[in-house]
């Protein structure tokens, strides 16, 4: 027994150490929070500059209408980056949103991965679900950049999220199949966390309380990230400047705890 308890002590400290790793390195390699900020940041140059100003200001126009902000960013790499954490990460770091209503959507496009990825804000993920978000992608956006259409993709994926958020978006779902594998990959994922959340905290016990109560806060905020609050993604923003409706009064600082999709093309 005491074997097993201290194989399973040794698998868990490796399983957390590797995803330590992996989220520092996201959060090393996110862009900074632009001085200007506005609804569309084009880093990737899939667009043409009068694509860039129509995609802009129709989602300016929105945030200015309903104070939701909606941002897309497309970058060149994420490196080896998992997109759903690193959208996650870079949503909560520039403030995405209001902060209190935290009804920011940040579209996330990797260039050289062909990844995309849809996060939202803790406000309106009842709204755009995480089902609702990967029909998005993968029945209107991933389409258009099969086809290279990348201002098409984007346009018609931003207006259906505006029609989700406006309770107007119909759609035919593809599959009971796929509407129900994404629950138990999170239930699989949730019981592994509890399971590693109660190894460590025995082993903490031997080790010393100040040992075991890093280990059990750190896990804890594991747990509630897999069930979608995770404290290193929700709360308040490092950004600057308050929210003052539209994009007026630059981000304000929403909250984010990694709902969403993700996809590829």
């Amino acid at each position: 027994m005491f074997r097993t308890k201290r194989l399973l002590s040794q698998i868990g400290f490796t399983v957390f150490f590797l995803c330590s790793i992996v989220v520092g390195y996201a959060q090393s390699e996110l862009p900074a929070v632009p001085k200007k900020q506005t609804s569309l940041y084009d880093y990737a140059n899939l667009l043409g500059s009068g694509q860039k100003s129509a995609l802009e200001q129709k989602l300016i126009r929105y945030a200015d209408t309903t104070s939701t902000q909606i941002v897309v960013v497309t970058v060149a790499s994420i490196g080896s980056n998992d997109i759903a954490m690193y959208a996650a990460n870079l949503a909560h770091k520039w403030g995405i949103g209001q902060k209190g209503k935290d009804n920011g959507v940040l579209l996330l496009v990797a260039k050289k991965e062909r990844k995309l990825n849809i996060s939202t804000g803790y406000g309106v993920e009842h709204l755009l679900t995480d089902a609702l978000s990967r029909r998005i992608i993968e029945n209107i956006i991933t389409p258009q950049f099969k086809a290279g259409k990348f201002y098409a993709g984007l346009d018609r994926g931003t207006s259906a999220i505006i029609d989700v958020l406006n309770g107007t978006f119909k759609a035919k779902q593809k599959s009971n199949r796929t509407k129900e594998r994404n629950p138990k990959i999170k239930g699989f994922f949730i019981v592994l966390v509890l399971v590693l959340f109660l190894v460590f905290r025995n082993r903490g016990g031997r080790g010393g309380r100040g040992r075991r109560n890093a280990s059990s806060d750190i896990l804890t905020a594991i747990l509630f990230s897999s069930m979608g609050r995770s404290s290193g993604f929700g709360g308040g923003s490092g950004s600057s400047g308050g929210f003052g409706g539209g994009f007026g009064g630059g981000f304000g600082g929403g909250g984010f705890g990694g709902g969403g999709a993700s996809g590829g093309w």
